[in-house]
């Protein structure tokens, strides 16, 4: 049976979880606290956790059961992520390219998807940091919480039980990729708005147009035009 495993205080849930999967031979595990002390983000960045308000969250997955890549495995997450929080606040939530959830102009989720062998198995680790129930972002201007963007005031440990349950139903359900990428579209944030971007240390209007199937994000620029990218290469300025 999947088993989800509470750790009161670790440094990463993503490295943390490796040590439950080289003792077990289940192919679903998932483990959370909400004491991160060095979380991850994607390409070397930080997720912060501040204890007891905001939850460090971690799933493991055997990636024998999924034929899939790690960019579309990172989308299909984002996504399940947006319907599970749209779900529980009856609130919007958009995707913002690639792997933030917004909801109201503020970023309450982060994932980082990686893909690991442990003991010869292949595994998809899929680290998911959630602020909850946080209501100082000060330090950090683009952030905010569940409480802070709808009102509601939920508790951390019921919320990762109910995401548990939620990714580790829907993860076993077929999805195209014109379908993931359909409703990625759908959801992503700022599409078809004119947004501000940063490109090589210079800043320039620009519309969102598109998510393609290879994770490059379309943007038709006002001084370039049309063009893709890979996470990194712009900012979105928001």
């Amino acid at each position: 049976m999947p088993a989800l495993i509470f750790l009161k205080e670790c440094n990463s849930t993503n490295d943390e979880i490796l040590n439950f999967l080289d003792a077990s031979k289940e192919k679903t595990q998932a483990v959370y606290t909400f004491n991160q002390t060095h979380g991850k983000g994607q390409y070397g960045n930080s997720w912060q956790c501040n204890e007891n308000l905001n939850l460090a969250f971690t799933i493991a997955l055997s990636a024998e059961q999924y034929a899939t890549h790690l960019h579309l495995f990172n989308f299909r997450t984002a996504l399940l992520m947006a319907d599970f929080l749209a779900n529980m606040t009856k609130t919007y939530v958009n995707v913002k390219w690639p792997n933030d959830i917004i909801i109201n102009n503020k970023k309450v989720s982060g994932i980082l998807t990686e893909k690991k062998s442990v003991s010869g198995t292949p595994y998809f680790i899929i680290g998911i940091g959630l602020n909850i129930i946080q209501e100082d972002f000060e330090q950090l201007p683009k952030a905010g919480s569940i409480l802070t963007q709808t009102g509601l005031r939920l508790n951390p440990d019921e919320v990762a039980h109910l995401l548990f349950g939620y990714l580790t139903e829907h993860f076993k359900k077929p999805i195209s990729n014109e379908e993931l990428f359909g409703r990625i579209n759908q959801k992503l944030f700022r599409k078809d708005r004119v947004s501000v971007f940063e490109l090589n240390g210079l800043r320039q209007n620009g519309i969102i147009k598109t998510v393609d199937e290879n994770g490059y994000l379309w943007i038709d620029l006002q001084n370039d035009g049309l063009k893709k990218f890979y996470n990194k290469e712009i900012e979105l300025l928001y």
